[in-house]
């Protein structure tokens, strides 16, 4: 399957006439939508749901699917699907696992919102957290940045997930500098084949 990177957490999964988006949020191009059959959101940060560019993109597609943790699946009206961790079922055609559950930790146990990572055949996407499954994990996507994450956590969940490559997202926060401090370091001490895909540009996996 073809992975393409868009902003910030959203990355877009395609194998044919097969689509699915998951973390959308307004950190991320509103085109990462266009002809997608399934969108996958982890938890209701705005950084990984764009509510309005997700409703616009429900109302021009009718069949777009939209699979979330329940209480966010309350929220965004009738046809969204709720999905709690254990849950396995089928996305624009791919198979996929959801695990976690719950949001890392800033501070104070905050924020304390649910958080669902998903397996999609083989591919991890965490959400904000740093939960290890428990199934083989063939592609990681690693949080590069954000304020409940330091750069040793990220090397210790890529070595703790043991991935057979590793593609950073959850990156809008970091400058240059900070997106090449942490390829450094993810390179040297992962233990993966580590590479960053340029925004916008796809690999296959």
């Amino acid at each position: 399957m073809r992975l393409t990177k868009y902003g910030h957490a959203c990355v877009r999964l395609e194998d044919g006439d097969r689509v699915l988006v998951i973390d959308p949020g307004t950190y991320s191009e509103p085109e990462s939508l266009s002809g997608a059959t399934a969108v996958l959101i982890t938890h209701e940060h705005a950084d990984h749901i764009d509510v309005d560019n997700l409703k616009a993109a429900r109302a021009g597609n009718p069949a777009l699917t939209v699979h979330t943790h329940p209480a966010l699946a309350a929220t965004l009206g009738d046809g969204v699907i709720p999905v709690a961790p254990g849950d396995t079922f089928t996305a624009a055609g791919f198979s996929v696992r959801a695990v976690g559950g719950a949001h890392a930790d800033i501070i104070d146990g905050l924020p304390g919102c649910p958080n669902i990572g998903f397996i999609v055949d083989g591919l991890y996407h965490p959400g904000d957290s740093l939960f290890v499954p428990a199934e083989p994990v063939d592609t990681l996507l690693v949080p590069a940045s954000g304020p409940w994450l330091k750069l040793g956590e990220a090397i210790e969940f890529t070595r703790a997930v043991k991935p057979a490559r590793a593609f950073p997202i959850h990156d809008a926060m970091l400058s240059d500098l900070g997106l090449h401090g942490f390829d450094r370091w993810l390179d040297m001490k992962g233990g993966t084949d580590y590479a960053r895909i340029p925004l916008g540009e796809s690999v296959e996996v």
